[in-house]
């Protein structure tokens, strides 16, 4: 990447940072204002929009791929704070939250804006660090397109588990009858969570998208952490610990897949 390639990042990163602290800072006054701070959720998925818009409109890179990142991101991004916006609607704070609250000194505003609001907006910036390298990269050649497609089957791949795991689980826990059960189906026979692989996915294909132009190999800490969080952080294992609570979910654990998906073994 030359100087003006370097420039061109730099105002790209730049600018996004700041997006991301207007966007945490709104929706800190927000969460204080409603008496729950789970509303960061649905900024999670916002945030990267805004870097892609941001990357798309004053990137000087290639238009094509620009406009194609900017695309998938704004279709994962905004289906998946709508759902978060649909999950938390009319609930209380998220266990989660209140546990990392209840387990931190000092000061709550403090806590919060430290553990919650400053964490996720570094997170959101270190992971859409591909989208804003690729945004100031020139067109990708030869065999390299490969792997740009490569890179959008597996987003494909990512969003369709993402969104129709979430699908099937919210019509799952509409269903007064199954108050209490285990979703075992669907999905969810394969993997125990289909959204978080999905995920994962989704920003490994991204990735693929910018390692089609060199030096885009070089971002794949930002993958990596991002599978880091949805596996270990936040995601699956702490997920887990209040799920193995429930009644069945130690059997549902024996026959469904962790992580990736694998045939369900007999009951």
């Amino acid at each position: 990447m030359n100087a003006t390639g370097l420039a061109g990042f730099a105002a790209v990163s730049v600018t996004g940072l700041v997006v991301l602290a207007l966007l945490q800072a709104g929706t800190f006054a927000i969460g204080r204002r409603i008496g729950r701070y789970n509303v960061v959720d649905v900024s999670w998925g916002l945030g990267f929009v805004l870097v892609a818009v941001v990357a798309a409109t004053i990137g000087g890179g290639d238009v094509t791929r620009r406009i194609l990142v900017a695309l998938l991101v704004a279709v994962w991004g905004l289906r998946l704070s709508w759902h978060m916006h649909a999950k938390s609607r009319g609930r209380g704070e998220d266990p989660r939250y209140e546990e990392l609250l209840a387990r931190s000194a000092g000061s709550r505003t403090a806590v919060v804006v430290r553990k919650i609001f400053l964490t996720q907006g570094a997170a959101q910036w270190f992971v859409s660090v591909p989208l804003q390298l690729s945004a100031v990269l020139g067109a990708t050649s030869g065999a390299a397109r490969a792997v740009l497609g490569l890179g959008v089957a597996v987003w494909l791949v990512g969003f369709a588990f993402e969104a129709v795991g979430d699908s099937q689980l919210a019509r799952f826990k509409a269903e007064p009858a199954n108050r209490g059960r285990v979703m075992d189906t669907g999905l969810w026979a394969w993997t125990r969570h289909p959204n978080y692989f999905g995920d994962a996915c989704v920003w490994w294909g991204l990735w693929l998208v910018t390692a089609s132009v060199w030096p885009g190999p070089l971002t794949i800490a930002s993958p990596l952490l991002m599978t880091y969080f949805l596996v270990y952080a936040t995601g699956a294992r702490l997920l887990e610990r209040s799920m193995s609570r429930r009644p069945g979910y130690a059997e549902y654990q024996a026959r469904t897949g962790f992580f990736f998906p694998r045939v369900p073994r007999p009951s």
